[in-house]
């Protein structure tokens, strides 16, 4: 009963979106605007820089809430932080409120990796970030990130249990992003400059 109260816990948390409930106040539906995610990055095409920033430390926060608050009220699960935190992002990404179609979990991801240890958080947030830049795409940050944080937790705990349930939701996310991949192949997936060339960055995700 602990473990499904943990579970859900994380999940319905993870149902808790900015990027729709931001969406919905201005009259309009996030995921019906440029590239149809509900999260920071399209929030930021769509609704500007100030939105974006707001949506993703929110979405961190969330994860890393869920996260925390499983371990206290949850000590003897000893991977009750994880198991909180990936059910955080499984609600993000797949929530009943939004009829299971909601955001990617970059952002939740990054919530999760930060209530697990601050150092490995900005560790791999600065490595993605050298990746993305690199590569100017920001779809690859999650699915590396999520895979990088798989194997860190594997090697700093033992611990099985958890170390299968960040693998699964790595490959959730992965699946996520295969569109993204796909586009990159097509010439047709927004580079990270749309942050400094929002108009160019609209119309190419108008236009595809």
């Amino acid at each position: 009963m602990q473990i499904v109260l943990c579970s859900l816990m994380g999940y319905l948390i993870g149902n808790i979106n900015p990027a729709y409930i931001l969406s919905r106040l201005k009259g309009f539906d996030i995921r019906e605007r440029g590239s149809g995610n509900a999260g920071a990055s399209n929030v930021t095409m769509v609704m500007g820089k100030k939105a974006g920033v707001f949506t993703a430390l929110f979405d961190i926060f969330k994860a890393f809430a869920a996260s925390f608050i499983a371990a206290e009220l949850f000590p003897q699960i000893k991977y009750a932080k994880i198991m909180s935190g990936v059910s955080c992002i499984i609600g993000h990404i797949f929530p009943f409120m939004m009829k299971f179609h909601g955001g990617k979990g970059l952002a939740c991801l990054g919530g999760v990796i930060l209530s697990f240890n601050p150092t490995i958080f900005f560790v791999l947030l600065l490595v993605e970030l050298i990746l993305a830049l690199t590569a100017d795409y920001i779809c690859i940050v999650a699915p590396s990130g999520s895979v990088m944080f798989t194997l860190f937790y594997a090697l700093l705990t033992g611990d099985p249990t958890g170390t299968v349930m960040l693998a699964v939701v790595s490959v959730i996310i992965l699946f996520k992003h295969i569109e993204n991949f796909e586009k990159i192949q097509k010439g047709t997936e927004v580079h990270i400059s749309f942050l400094w060339q929002k108009d160019d960055g609209r119309n190419r995700l108008n236009k595809h």
